[in-house]
């Protein structure tokens, strides 16, 4: 069957099927190239790095960037806060969404399209910096986990994306269970959520990415240092070139501090997205499944 597919192909057709290989393998080699450049170098002894960069000898290569950033305890007070408001925000984002879904995917409910607009209407303008600042401020969330948790966690295009997909669940499924005596309560909890799986698992890989890479919110909000999440304290790093106290605290030159500030940077950034990429395995089933019914249905 292959090899017939393969002679109905005329030579335009290889042709446009070449280009594209050619320019998949290429964005493949676009995103592939710096993520083993960054690895590499991650590993690699400053001086060697910044004379001769990547090198393939294993007398060239050392642990000390990765030593240095496993024993400051910024970087791991970084990282149980980062988990914590990534895990926190994505189970009160999704929850919220799903919940502001539900009524909006059925055509019966009364001020569904007066909400729609709402909803709509805030994807496109914003309060403002300032506005936002003062109304945080004035609810007493300014330096709490609340001001990290509670303004971002609706989000218009997961409610679509949701309401989609509830819309695209057969109609039967509520009648059955509104014959069985349910209500809607019950109907939402124990039909929807377990038939939902795939795009509960979709929002909450947004959701969770999302908060990860998140920094600039905790840089206006937060003041404690021991609140900051882990891109904070690599922002300190990768833009400000300004390791934390104990990092480089045995380098006295300057020279050398920026060379050591240099390799510490390539083993933040793996260290930091070591969790998304053991995290995505999972979610992949869903992930493909759930996105494809969001984008083609309704």
């Amino acid at each position: 069957m292959e090899t017939r597919r393969k002679m109905k192909l005329g030579a335009a057709d290889k042709a446009i099927l070449g280009t594209g290989y050619v320019l998949l393998g290429l964005f493949v080699l676009a995103v592939l190239i710096p993520l083993v450049y960054v690895v590499a170098a991650s590993f690699m002894d400053p001086n060697v790095l910044n004379s001769r960069g990547i090198s393939l000898n294993i007398k060239d290569w050392t642990l000390d960037a990765y030593r240095r950033v496993l024993e400051n305890g910024m970087i791991w007070r970084g990282f149980l806060n980062s988990f914590f408001y990534s895990g926190a925000f994505t189970v009160i984002s999704v929850f919220v969404t799903l919940l502001a879904a539900y009524p909006m995917s059925k055509k019966e409910f009364v001020g569904r399209k007066f909400f729609n607009a709402i909803f709509i209407i805030t994807m496109f303008f914003g309060g403002g910096l300032m506005p936002t600042f003062i109304l945080i401020n004035q609810l007493h969330m300014v330096n709490t986990i609340w001001a990290i948790l509670l303004p971002g966690a609706f989000n218009v295009w997961n409610m679509i994306l949701a309401r989609t997909y509830y819309q695209s669940i057969p109609k039967e499924l509520r009648e059955a269970s509104a014959i069985d005596g349910a209500n809607e309560i019950q109907h939402f909890f124990q039909i929807m959520m377990p038939v939902c799986k795939p795009i509960i698992a979709v929002l909450a890989l947004y959701s969770f990415v999302g908060m990860w890479n998140s920094y600039f919110d905790a840089m206006i909000y937060l003041n404690d240092a021991n609140l900051q999440p882990l891109q904070l304290v690599l922002r300190s790093i990768l833009v400000q070139n300004t390791p934390q106290p104990g990092m480089i605290a045995d380098i006295q030159s300057t020279a050398e501090m920026a060379k050591v500030a240099e390799l510490l940077k390539y083993a933040t950034i793996v260290v930091s997205s070591l969790p998304l990429l053991v995290m995505y395995p999972f979610f992949q089933k869903y992930f493909d499944k759930g996105i494809m019914v969001g984008s083609v249905k309704g």
